[in-house]
């Protein structure tokens, strides 16, 4: 199949908590263990073999920061772009929609829960939707894009298998 790509769907890393100290959740940084770890999860990636050509990501800061890691981590070093469609509330066909013009064979997209799990689900075509903990990855081939409902999960992996493989 030539159209058939892999997505990665990728949770963003520990983040700093809501609260007084970021009254704009938008602008919430990643903590310095959210960092260090999600650099260990970047590893067990390589360790997979991960090829990534493509970064899509949230723009809100914690995802942004993330999506760097991933970027900086990888021997591709993708590109990345933020991508309105993956900030929390976007809907699983919206998001479909936004990946659309970026045909890269191999494609991460970086964002939040639970819209990531209500993505996956939806892209393998379940009813219902997959967890993904802070740095969690899941690897869903598409036979066909902008992706529908006709995916095949690959794997899900934990940070905390990942990082074991690091």
């Amino acid at each position: 199949m030539a159209d058939t790509r892999i997505l990665y769907i990728i949770r963003h890393a520990i983040a700093a908590d809501r609260g007084d100290d970021w009254p704009d959740d938008s602008r919430r940084p990643l903590t310095h263990e959210g960092a260090a770890r999600m650099r260990q999860v970047v590893k067990g990636l390589s360790e997979l073999g991960v090829d990534i050509d493509l970064v899509l990501t949230s723009p809100l800061v914690r995802a942004a920061e993330t999506a760097e890691i991933v970027s900086r981590g990888l021997k591709s070093k993708p590109r990345i772009i933020r991508v309105p469609a993956l900030a929390p509330g976007g809907a699983p066909t919206r998001v479909a929609e936004a990946l659309a013009p970026h045909t890269s064979p191999s494609v991460a997209i970086v964002g939040h829960e639970p819209d990531l799990g209500e993505l996956a689900g939806w892209l393998i075509g379940s009813r219902t939707p997959l967890t993904f903990k802070k740095g969690g990855v899941a690897c869903i081939e598409v036979a066909e894009w902008p992706p529908a409902r006709k995916g095949q999960l690959r794997w899900l992996a934990t940070p905390r298998m990942l990082r074991s493989l690091s």
